[in-house]
This record gives C-alpha cells, structure tokens and sequence, in this order.
C-alpha cells in the first residue's frame, strides 16, 4: 500500500460500500480494526527499535537533553496516515485478504 494515497484527515464514507465486499457492516468493521491493528503494531515495533539507537543506559534526569535526529524520527511518524485510514483504502482498493471462520449452526429444533 502506497501511504502517499491515503488521506491524512477522516473523510466521510458511505457505509454501504464498506459492507459491499462481506455483505455485513459488522464484519467489515471487525476487518478493519483487525488490520489497523496490525499496522498500529508494526509502526510501534518500528519506532521502537528506531529509538532504542539513541537509548543511554547512563542517562540520569539532569543528563537527558533533546536530540534532534530522535525528534524528526517521532515527528515522521506523527506524521503518517492513522492506522485505521490505512486499512480502510487497502479494503476499498481490495488489497486485503480475509476469510470467514467456518461455525457450527446452531438448529433451535
């Protein structure tokens, strides 16, 4: 997914399309969070390991002082698409895969 596509701001969307691929609102919600989920954690993962270059087990409080490359580090990510328009714009363009977890019927007979 190219996040140069995603918008950065909400837009408002038409809910019947959203429910268009699994016929059900709901399920496309529980997609959606499913994936933006997924994303959350691999930009946290990333972050993290980013900053722990600039990590100083030495540091005391009157030792800690700004570092700019950490700063622009945090800003880029602040300034990435949230996770939810991400997975949004992958659902509409289709590039999602999913599948349905097979229940057992319940018959009330």
């Amino acid at each position: 997914m190219d996040k140069k596509k995603v918008p950065n701001n909400t837009i408002t969307r038409d809910i019947k399309y959203l429910a268009e691929p699994t016929g059900n609102i709901y399920e496309s919600v529980v997609i959606l969070y499913k994936r933006a989920n997924q994303i959350a954690m691999a930009e946290k993962k990333e972050l993290t390991k980013k900053l722990e270059d600039f990590k100083n087990d030495r540091d005391t409080m009157e030792e800690v002082f700004e570092n700019r490359e950490q700063i622009e580090i945090s800003k880029y990510y602040e300034r990435q698409p949230k996770p939810g328009l991400v997975a949004i714009e992958e659902f509409q363009e289709g590039e999602l895969y999913y599948r349905m977890a097979k229940g057992e019927e319940n018959d009330a007979q």
